[in-house]
């Protein structure tokens, strides 16, 4: 089994020199580092591109000219072998913020010229020395409740700026013991099984059999955060299954763990239809898809912190309500 410390090295260069580089000098760094079959999957509006060039001049440059001086902040960092495809690729995942000065309107989003936080987690597959995928997940709502827009109702769980692992040990930069990676694995399985029972009478038991009662639980922007696992049943899962209907498990692209972190992402995860609430969505005939990440903590045998990136934009957008075209409409007018 490899170490993955190759492949961690790899992506710790690429964010390094990414970071550095403005101008045509970000796509050199893409190119550089990726391979020429280059698959990127970014979040509504940004969607899937192939190439170093398309990446660059899509999201990265745009980006870069919005946000200055920008700072990569990163709070977990993990390697792996997917589960998904029976262990044969491997992937790194890097979750944290984005730090810069957002001195510029982005995605028609009004600047601040403040401080600003773009919260992402990215899933990179490595092959052959080089970035052959990439799974790119920010939360864009977030930066426009930064800008001080209200684009959606009050959430269900709190507005807060989202920490990093309370025993701040989510950097993963060296070897780890592939037997803790293991019981983290199962029991990310575990929960997963759990989350399509049907015949389970008892939702809290459920939830007791793999998290701990002081979870803690931070959601997309829209969402929330909530703490306890009485308050995340009552400020997102119930609000959640209350308002979504004919909800449909469409499974993974990535699935692995390292030590005591692991996490997952899917293109969609779900798809479902609207009961009428979730969000303020009308109920809704139309079918619509989740695209989610969900990157957790593993504390002794249960699960403790669960960090959550949900497409809500996809998701809206596929019911036809377009936030951010509303949102340039809205500031034109």
């Amino acid at each position: 089994m490899s170490d993955f410390q190759d492949n961690k090295a790899l992506v710790l260069n690429f964010h390094e020199a990414l970071d550095i580089a403005s101008g045509d000098a970000i796509t050199d760094a893409l190119r550089r580092h990726t391979a020429d079959d280059y698959h990127w999957r970014g979040m509504h509006p940004f969607d899937e591109h192939h190439g170093a060039d398309a990446v660059a001049e899509v999201f990265w440059k745009p980006f870069r000219h919005s946000f200055t001086s920008v700072q990569r902040r990163p709070d977990v960092f993990f390697a792996g072998l997917n589960d998904v495809d029976g262990f044969s690729s491997e992937w790194v995942c890097s979750m944290g913020h984005l730090m810069g000065l957002f001195d510029h309107a982005w995605l028609g989003i009004p600047p601040t010229g403040k401080i600003g936080f773009l919260r992402y987690a990215e899933f990179n597959q490595i092959a052959n020395g080089k970035i052959r995928e990439t799974a790119f997940f920010c939360d864009i709502i977030s930066v426009m409740q930064q800008a001080g827009l209200r684009p959606l109702p009050q959430q269900t769980g709190a507005a807060i700026f989202t920490p990093g692992p309370l025993t701040h040990d989510g950097l993963l930069h060296t070897q780890q013991d592939p037997e803790e990676g293991g019981k983290t694995l199962a029991l990310i399985n575990q929960l997963i099984a759990d989350l399509t029972l049907t015949y389970e009478p008892s939702p809290e038991r459920r939830l007791a059999r793999c998290w701990h009662n002081d979870m803690a639980w931070f959601g997309p922007a829209g969402i929330g955060a909530t703490y306890t696992r009485e308050r995340y049943r009552k400020q997102h899962q119930d609000p959640f299954r209350g308002g979504l209907r004919d909800i449909v498990f469409n499974g993974h692209l990535c699935k692995m763990a390292e030590g005591r972190y692991g996490g997952f992402f899917g293109w969609p995860n779900l798809t479902m239809k609207s009961r009428g609430g979730f969000l303020g969505l009308p109920a809704c005939d139309q079918s619509t898809e989740m695209r989610v990440v969900d990157i957790y903590r593993r504390e002794g045998e249960k699960l403790a912190e669960n960090w959550i990136f949900i497409d809500l934009l996809h998701f809206l957008h596929k019911q036809g309500l377009d936030l951010l075209g509303r949102m340039r409409e809205s500031r034109v007018n």
